[in-house]
């Protein structure tokens, strides 16, 4: 007799309510699940139990035995479930949300190499404007960049990114590079229109010293592709992830402007709702997307570019 069955065996009996009960659901006698508890009583040196012929009441310290080892058997088969889930094959649907930037551009080709190597799991992959409630429309995972507003999610950082301020040269040959913030209003900025966040309104923050500053220019669009396309056609300053831009200002194409200054974090993270048991399919996904982009990953004060 061990300790963890002892703890199954009391949680059993208080649920059964009597002894003859707990007999009947074990298929022994009542003398044996008597002996059987005092013999658990006689171990920890308490009573666990008030007892009479026809009533069966928890004592204060059998509350305390049962609350806390209720919590370890939970705890103990979460740890099966999960060593389980690692035999388990994954197959079966997979749905996943993201952007359509970095959808077409990293989770695409992701899920092309994830599908050979689990040809079992069938992919639905739906790229949209704006992120998508994951329990509501059924996905089993989205990608997300910058802030995750849903407590109700539980999210894995798999990439490090930030956003950036950059312009192509040819650009600012003909128009003087910003300093501050605040002389951005003086500059064609092209602004991209996502999400439900205001729209032309860039926050900066230097230290401890922040700035809104709401930007304006003749060239907007909610298509992240386009509006990189403009800046790279020296249409004026663009705010974008590094991810997106990183290429170009490698090659000089685009030059970065108030580089000791940040915007508000972009990190990319995989998201999933929170939920006890998960799939082999989306425990297989997961890991595979972190992994894949594990030479993104830094820690967050960390302000090298990873792209």
């Amino acid at each position: 007799m061990n300790t963890l069955s002892d703890l199954a065996f009391f949680a059993m009996l208080v649920k059964a309510g009597s002894l003859a009960a707990m007999a009947r659901e074990l298929g022994v006698t009542p003398p044996a699940v008597t002996k059987r508890l005092a013999n658990l009583e006689h171990r920890l040196g308490v009573r666990l139990l008030n007892r009479t012929t026809r009533t069966m009441s928890v004592t204060h310290e059998g509350e305390i035995y049962l609350a806390d080892g209720a919590r370890i058997l939970a705890d103990i088969e979460a740890l099966e479930r999960t060593i389980g889930r690692s035999r388990a094959v994954p197959k079966g649907l997979l749905r996943i949300n993201a952007s359509f930037g970095f959808g077409r551009k990293h989770i695409g080709p992701a899920i092309s190499d994830f599908s050979k190597r689990f040809p079992e799991v069938e992919v639905q992959l739906l790229l949209s404007e704006r992120p998508l409630n994951l329990a509501d429309q059924a996905f089993d995972i989205g990608i997300r960049i910058g802030e995750l507003p849903d407590a109700r999610i539980i999210a894995r950082k798999i990439a490090s990114n930030k956003r950036l301020l950059c312009a192509a040269p040819a650009y600012l040959k003909q128009h003087p590079e910003p300093t501050m913030p605040r002389e951005l209003q003086t500059h064609a900025c092209i602004v991209l229109r996502e999400n439900d966040a205001a729209y032309g309104t860039w926050h900066l923050s230097r230290g401890k010293r922040q700035e809104t500053v709401k930007v304006r220019g003749a060239l907007s669009s909610n298509d992240g592709e386009t509006v990189l396309q403009w800046a790279l056609d020296g249409h004026g300053i663009l705010m974008r992830s590094e991810w997106d831009t990183a290429p170009y200002l490698r090659s000089g194409r685009l030059r970065e402007v108030l580089t000791d200054w940040t915007l508000p974090s972009s990190d990319i993270f995989v998201v999933y709702p929170e939920r006890l048991n998960l799939s082999a399919k989306v425990t297989a996904f997961v890991d595979f997307i972190a992994d894949r982009f594990k030479s993104h990953l830094l820690p967050s004060k960390d302000q090298q570019h990873t792209w």
